[in-house]
């Protein structure tokens, strides 16, 4: 990684509104473009003064007065490192930017995916433009789709766009609707599922309604069209949270698993010899799970307009769902 030499330097005077708060709330409420976490650990990390002594508690209460200066170091290359990808680009400013991601890429890279993942993709897309996340020359991952879910996802080029897309997701204002291939038709046609989201006790690799634990998790359903007398039907689900594998995991403890689910879907897979050979014959050939982040909307960060992005949905389960309307 590379940084600047001449990091930038900044100074803060408490006013008389302002004594007793912390220090990272004030610098966040008093510096542009620097999220309070950013601030936060800059002030860990020694990067905030007071009369020549350094501070490193951000949780420190300011006195009326008192003068900070703030070493605010230039933002580093990103680690790990661009790649040119295609990409389909749906909006793009210079705060944010939002990507109808395809199946089959993973957002960020990890164990197993270290590579050609969305990040290394929107790296080496967004270049300088990236003005850096905590720091760091990287684009702001606020939610994530899963690597076999294919549709629309925002990222940050800005500290202060993440900090504006995280409080919006935090307080489920965010629109995120999403088509559903699923097994059977679920009664009644629309409805919301409850049920706290954590690992299965039985195998760590999967998440899991729990009784006890977990994180709290709702999605809503609505039944827009069934196909094979109720054998395979089309919902609509909308996230209320954001878990892990939320919407797979509450269709399948319902008992209305994805199609092509390889993970939550066994129980569907059981029914496969039930369909027609022509409907049995168009299952088998979606190649992932039949979930498709269709509809994204939220408020600009920088500038407060009212966003909303619709995809369509992509040819293979346009595919599926052509084959079903045959029968």
């Amino acid at each position: 990684m590379r940084s600047n030499p001449d990091p930038d330097r900044r100074e803060v005077t408490v006013g008389s509104a302002e004594a007793g708060q912390r220090l990272d709330r004030l610098l966040a409420e008093r510096l542009d473009g620097l999220s309070r976490s950013r601030l936060k650990g800059l002030i860990e990390v020694g990067m905030v003064s007071a009369g020549g002594a350094t501070i490193t508690e951000p949780s420190t209460r300011v006195k009326l007065g008192q003068t900070f200066a703030i070493v605010i170091p230039e933002t580093v290359d990103a680690e790990p490192e661009g790649q040119a990808l295609a990409l389909d680009i749906v909006y793009e400013d210079s705060h944010i930017i939002v990507i109808d991601k395809a199946a089959g890429m993973v957002v960020h890279p990890a164990p197993g995916n270290p590579d050609r993942t969305l990040v290394n993709a929107l790296i080496a897309h967004c270049g300088r433009s990236l003005a850096g996340i905590g720091g760091v020359r990287r684009p702001g991952i606020v939610h994530r789709l899963d690597k076999d879910t294919s549709g629309l996802i925002v990222a940050a080029k800005t500290d202060a766009a993440h900090k504006g897309l995280v409080e919006q997701f935090a307080r489920r204002s965010v629109e995120r609707a999403y088509s559903a291939v699923v097994w059977g038709l679920p009664a009644p046609a629309a409805g919301t599922i409850a049920g706290n989201i954590g690992r299965s006790p039985r195998n760590r690799k999967k998440m899991a309604v729990l009784t006890r634990g977990g994180r709290p998790a709702e999605t809503r359903y609505r039944l827009r069209r069934s196909f094979a007398d109720g054998a395979v039907s089309l919902l609509d689900c909308r996230l209320l949270t954001g878990r892990t594998h939320q919407i797979r995991v509450h269709l399948s403890h319902i008992g209305h698993p994805l199609i092509g689910d390889r993970i939550y879907g066994r129980q569907g897979a059981r029914r496969l010899g039930r369909l027609p050979e022509r409907a049995r014959a168009a299952v088998e050939a979606v190649p992932r799970q039949a979930l498709h982040a269709r509809t994204l909307g939220f408020r600009h960060p920088a500038t407060a307009e009212d966003l909303r992005f619709e995809s369509d949905l992509p040819p293979d389960i346009k595919s599926l769902i052509n084959s079903l309307e045959k029968l």
